[in-house]
């Protein structure tokens, strides 16, 4: 099943029937995959490495395919660091350090935002914390003065109020990932595994109460025991090299004092005596069975073995697991297992959500019964391949970006400190490529024979949950007066202005032999093509009366052909290490996929198989529609979910097709109710080759790519009528007003603010566009600062316009702590109303959002995901195939006044509805006053479909 818009659960198909009569049924052709070590060998990150007098580490990698560096600087301080009474501070620390150093005062993302810096951020796991960038190769000694800044010359910055600040929207952070369905899950499952006093049993993100108690003194203390330069690792990896980095190093690295040695704690990984078995009650749709066990971490000799092991049992879409509970016995609506492997040890986690109506102790104990018989009998040769294929292929694609989340800057430094060897992708690599099915067996029943925990969380009220209360903080000792800090190391270096520096490929337009139009462009940095096939239908096109037609369809598309059942269509896909997506935008259907070029050719036949012979089988619709009802129950546990349900109507009226958005995954009666025909009939009418167009980014040129498409796709003929959608007048957004949506205990409120805007899609929206990135897009706007920094209510709030083909509304989200949810309201208002009235865009906002966006353009389309993205958005909104090369020059010719009058001209102040997620007994006295009506609906709404036209 693809991940759709909506969709989080997993479901797939067993072979039957035919979809079409053009499609008569045939053997399926053998699937040809390139040789593993084909794929292996081509992956390599060159670096070099030298260490500075002061201990710091750092590794260089050169990669000139765009002018741009990635930075990435990680310490050897993580959570496990944290003593008793201090959980958390790992994490808090790392918000700290972006609130300014003493020579960058100000937000640390205010002088890398109009240096075109892209993938910016910071993350803390139980091992470590990093700080990452990629900015303009113009901009590496303004980025290098900034990390090194805060590397060395931070306390001074560091106040009781910028303390008190950060404390708030870590607390705010918490309380959002709290508030989540399962949200509770993770603190359970480390206290279940690890004793009292072990450095990974307390969560990364840290207790309330620790948060509360953390002084000025105690944070600053943190710093000085973790931050210096020989406990951190810094990567520059792009279009530098060793010669060019090392002076720089030094020059803004090589002053910093060295720091005390990071203690690595000692760590073993425990075993439980006896089993533990515990229940917890939550706000979810559906039961969840989790077993647990600790295991070793990532350098291990066993580490690939598992890994290896639990992929097959329960990480493949043709896993034991899936097989077994979810496709055969239909038993459970997603099954997973897997390794979260850290750098001391690490847990093994199965895992099923039961399906809503099966006793759970039936599925607990065919869970026990399939890990007993997985220990006997481990994972076949043939399952071992597909595990390895998949993981290189993910791998190999992962390293197209030099920096980000999990590009080649990660790879590098991950490497070193954790097992002291940059290059140690290579070896997780090869022993993927060597591995046996006897040493993964072996590994499984090592580590899963041993006593498990299992948490079984059910539906209900969550009990005694304290965390979500505000926590008094310890009175405050007297500080000595603060001295204001003043820079000692001179101007922050400047930025050359060297033009767009992007590099944006050539964009072809031809045709497949069939009439469908190709749209392709090569990128050669990784032997990777992505193909996606988009067609004009989307929820838009969903059937009346019968909401959850375009899901339940993708759905089953790819779950069975009449050439291939469920199981044989996963094991091909992932002896290829293809990976295919597909989803329901408001205007657009999307199917795609990933593959290793060197089996491109046959990537786009099992492509092909899928969108022109899909069996949907009747069979298999009742456990698909199982599935599918357990994720609309999971929606409407979700306040993201309750929320996108409310608003559509608000906005467009029940008479537009955009109306259809609110079902989500589906209207619950419809889905009862629909049959295969249902399915067959919305695939006939627009998944066919009139309503679409194949978009492509290979390293293969467009000849051999193309010669592929028409292999599959020449005689692909559209027959019958095609769907037609009509849209009526563009409406007003009702009335202002607030729809409260009551769900009661939650710890944080969901805001929602939506109107209609007369802005057209395929017009020119850049002004508007780049006035939202001074009102709500992006961390640097107001909405944010407001929320999240002045105030610390929220974790991040933000609003931007929606570009749909025949509407376009502008839609703000601000999650916010239940007790502050009508006062956030007011400061959104207050900030929307300033904006729009007498205090626009600052001379300061503008030049900064008009530097910073047009020098981001080289990393923003580093990758072939993004081109990928941009050609579509370019032919859906009617923009020139060429259109991010004359981004520069329109930027540049932006001003102040167009700004302003643009976002007046979109946006009234005066025309929002609120809808609030949240617990009405809190929220709804916090409202009054706000001069909007306000109504209280059940978290819980009724089941009739959207009427839509």
């Amino acid at each position: 099943m693809f991940r759709t818009v909506a969709a989080v659960l997993l479901a797939s198909t067993a072979l039957a029937g035919t979809a079409q009569a053009q499609a008569p049924a045939r053997a399926a052709p053998p699937v040809k995959a390139a040789p593993l070590s084909a794929l292996v060998a081509p992956v390599n990150i060159p670096y070099e490495k030298f260490t500075l007098p002061n201990g710091l580490t750092v590794i260089t990698h050169t990669d000139r395919k765009a002018p741009i560096v990635a930075v990435s600087v990680w310490y050897d301080v993580g959570s496990k660091h944290e003593p008793e009474g201090k959980t958390g501070f790992a994490h808090l620390f790392e918000h700290l350090m972006f609130n300014g150093s003493e020579n960058a005062p100000g937000d640390f993302f205010d002088p890398l935002r109009s240096i075109g810096a892209t993938d910016l951020n910071g993350t803390t796991s139980y091992d470590r914390t990093n700080y990452f960038e990629t900015v303009p190769k113009a901009a590496i000694d303004r980025a290098l003065f900034l990390e090194s800044d805060r590397m060395g010359y931070l306390l001074g910055a560091v106040t009781q109020g910028v303390l008190d600040e950060q404390r708030g929207v870590v607390q705010n952070e918490k309380r959002q990932g709290d508030n989540q369905p399962y949200g509770l899950v993770r603190y359970k499952m480390t206290e279940g595994i690890f004793p009292v006093g072990h450095p990974y049993r307390h969560s990364v993100i840290g207790s309330m109460a620790d948060l509360d108690a953390a002084s000025l003194e105690d944070v600053k203390n943190w710093f000085r025991g973790h931050y210096g330069p020989n406990n951190a690792v810094l990567v520059l990896a792009g279009d530098i090299d060793a010669k060019e980095a090392r002076p720089l190093v030094e020059k803004y690295f090589g002053k910093i004092a060295r720091g005390p040695e990071s203690v690595l704690p000692k760590i073993e990984v425990p075993t439980l005596a006896a089993p533990v078995r515990e229940v917890m009650k939550d706000n979810v749709a559906a039961t969840m069975i989790m077993k647990v066990w600790p295991v070793p971490g990532l350098n291990d000799p066993d580490a690939p073995a598992l890994d290896v092991a639990m992929s097959a049992f329960g990480g493949l879409a043709s896993s034991r697991l899936d097989n077994e509970l979810v496709k055969k016995e239909k038993l459970a609506v997603q099954v997973s297992a897997g390794v979260q492997s850290l750098a001391q040890a690490g847990m093994l986690i199965v895992r099923a959500i039961v399906k809503p109506g099966v006793d759970e102790k039936l599925v607990e104990a065919k869970l026990d019964q399939m890990i007993a018989d997985y220990l006997r009998t481990g994972p076949s040769a043939d399952e071992v391949a597909r595990v390895a294929t998949t993981q290189v292929s993910s791998t190999i694609g992962g390293l197209e970006s030099v920096g980000g989340f999990g590009g080649k800057a990660v790879t590098l430094a991950s490497g070193e400190l954790y097992s002291n060897d940059p290059g140690f992708y290579k070896k997780e690599l090869n022993a993927l490529a060597t591995m046996t099915p006897e040493r993964a067996r072996a590994a499984a029943q090592k580590w899963m024979s041993r006593p498990a925990y299992t948490l079984i969380v059910e539906k209900g009220e969550r009990e005694g949950y304290e965390e979500a209360k505000a926590v008094a903080a310890a009175p405050a000792t007297p500080a000595a007066p603060e001295t204001p800090f003043k820079g000692t190391r001179g101007a922050m270096p400047g930025v050359a202005d060297t033009g767009t520096a992007l590099q944006f490929p050539k964009v072809t337009r031809s045709r497949l032999s069939n009439g469908m139009e190709l749209v392709y462009a090569q990128r050669t940095a990784v032997p990777v093509t992505q193909v996606s096939m988009v067609f004009d239908a989307g929820t838009a096109a969903d059937v009346a009366g019968k909401l959850g037609t375009a899901g339940m369809t993708l759905s089953l598309i790819d779950e069975g052909t009449i050439t291939r059942n469920s199981i044989a269509m996963a094991e091909a896909k992932e002896k290829l290490g293809m990976q295919m997506s597909g989803g329901n935008s408001a205007d657009q259907t999307t199917i795609g996929f990933e593959a290793p070029s060197a089996n491109l050719n046959s990537a786009t036949m099992l492509f092909a198989d899928v969108l022109r012979n899909p069996a949907f089988d009747a069979s298999e619709l009742e456990r698909v529609r199982g599935q599918v009802l357990a994720q609309i129950g999971q929606q409407r546990t979700n306040p993201q979910g309750l929320a996108d349900m409310t608003l559509p109507p608000l906005l467009y009226g029940a008479d537009s097709p955009y109306a259809k958005l609110a079902a989500g995954v589906g209207d619950p009666a419809a889905v009862m109710a629909m049959k295969r025909e249902d399915l067959v009939a919305w695939r006939n009418a627009w998944l066919r080759p009139d309503k679409a167009k194949v978009f492509v980014v290979s390293d293969r040129p467009l000849a051999e790519v193309q010669a592929a498409l028409n292999a599959s796709f020449a005689n692909w003929q559209a027959t019958g009528a095609a769907g037609t959608k009509t849209f009526p007048a563009q409406r007003a957004t009702t009335s202002p007003k607030i729809v409260l949506v009551d769900r009661p205990n939650s710890p944080q409120s969901l805001i929602v603010a939506g109107q209609m805007t007369p802005v057209q899609a395929k017009s020119d929206t850049l002004a508007a566009t780049t006035a939202n990135t001074v009102l709500g897009s992006g961390f640097l706007s107001r909405i944010n600062m407001d929320l999240r920094e002045a105030k610390h209510w929220s974790y991040g709030a933000r609003g931007g316009f929606q570009l749909m083909q025949n509407a376009v509304p502008y839609v703000i989200n601000a999650p916010v702590q239940a007790d502050k949810t009508g006062p956030a309201i007011a400061s959104l208002r207050e900030q929307i109303n300033g904006f729009l009235g007498t205090n626009g865009v600052t001379p300061v906002e503008f030049r900064r959002s008009i530097d910073g966006e047009t020098r981001q353009l080289a990393g923003t389309y580093e990758t072939s995901g993004a081109v990928l993205g941009a050609m579509r958005a370019n032919d859906f909104l009617g923009r020139p195939d060429d259109y991010q090369a004359t981004l520069p020059q329109k930027y540049r010719a932006l001003t102040t006044a167009q700004l302003d009058a643009a976002a007046r001209a979109a946006i009234d102040p005066n025309r929002f509805v609120y809808v609030v997620v949240g617990d009405a007994k809190v929220v709804r006295p916090q409202l009054d006053g706000l001069g909007l009506p306000v109504e209280v609906v059940s978290a819980t709404p009724p089941s009739a479909p959207v009427a839509a036209k």
